[in-house]
């Protein structure tokens, strides 16, 4: 079996637990990776604002890859790439999720916009990415530097049904995909989470085949169609399960921290 060079994990609903802490566990099985010499980062569908809490904690050398891996952004908060959602996209996205009746957000580099202060999952986000939002009347001002736009929705069937009516509609435009069963996110065409795996793999000069990934969501299937070893949350569902080769417990029960252990002892390691 290859062994790991690197390990890409999803931060949210993987790295951390429901009330979004990382756990002694977690935090000392990326100390052994990095001990190993294993390479280690993350990827997200957060902005970057909300990944810069983990940088210190874990240790981070490597890039980071927020808004679901279509920016990457090294530990000091520097961009190495950026892309945006083409302003037609942008536009048609907002259209749609109107239509289905989503609360719109919208991130740019360093700003997250919102229409609806009162919004059901608005203090939900605000404690994730630590960050407060601005509250604004119109988004046409701030669409040429879209660089995610999500639709907030507490009717996970709808939204379900929205993402595929976002994705036939902007077909190449921009991907379209749900980082969770509330949230879909509409970023730059040509950039997601298995992009950001290979260029990361690119960087340390390591074959795809030494690449371990770890997630729990639908936005994390393109890191694992591109890496040697996948991992899914026990907590993901049956649907990304079935497209993993190995399934860890959940991330109440510190699945990645169990997942992270398996990787160092298939590598000779503790």
């Amino acid at each position: 079996m290859t062994k790991i060079s690197l390990v890409v994990s999803d931060v949210d609903g993987t790295l951390l637990t429901k009330d979004k802490t990382l756990t002694d566990r977690a935090r000392s099985a990326v100390q052994r990776l990095h001990q190993a010499g294993i390479g280690f980062t993350i990827t997200s569908s957060r902005p970057a604002i909300g990944m810069r809490f983990l940088i210190e904690p874990l240790a981070l050398w490597l890039p980071v890859g927020p808004f679901n891996g279509s920016s990457i952004i090294d530990p000091e908060m520097r961009p190495v790439e950026q892309h945006l959602i083409p302003k037609s996209a942008a536009e048609r996205s907002l259209q749609i999720l109107r239509e289905f009746g989503a609360d719109i957000w919208l991130f740019t580099t360093d700003q997250w916009l919102i229409g609806n202060p009162s919004g059901k999952y608005v203090a939900h986000e605000q404690h994730t990415i630590r960050s407060d939002p601005t509250i604004v009347t119109d988004f046409a001002p701030y669409l040429a530097g879209a660089c995610k736009i999500v639709g907030a929705s507490a009717d996970a069937a709808g939204l379900e049904a929205c993402e595929k009516a976002m994705q036939q509609a902007l077909g190449s435009e921009a991907t379209a995909v749900r980082s969770q069963t509330y949230y879909l996110d509409i970023t730059p065409p040509g950039f997601d989470k298995g992009t950001f795996v290979q260029a990361m793999a690119k960087r340390l000069g390591v074959s795809l085949d030494a690449v371990a990934t770890i997630g729990d969501m639908q936005n994390d299937l393109a890191m694992f169609r591109v890496s040697g070893t996948s991992i899914a949350m026990g907590n993901a569902t049956d649907n990304v399960k079935d497209q993993a080769t190995n399934v860890t417990a959940s991330n109440e029960q510190d699945g990645f921290a169990e997942a992270m252990e398996m990787i160092l002892k298939r590598n000779g390691v503790g």
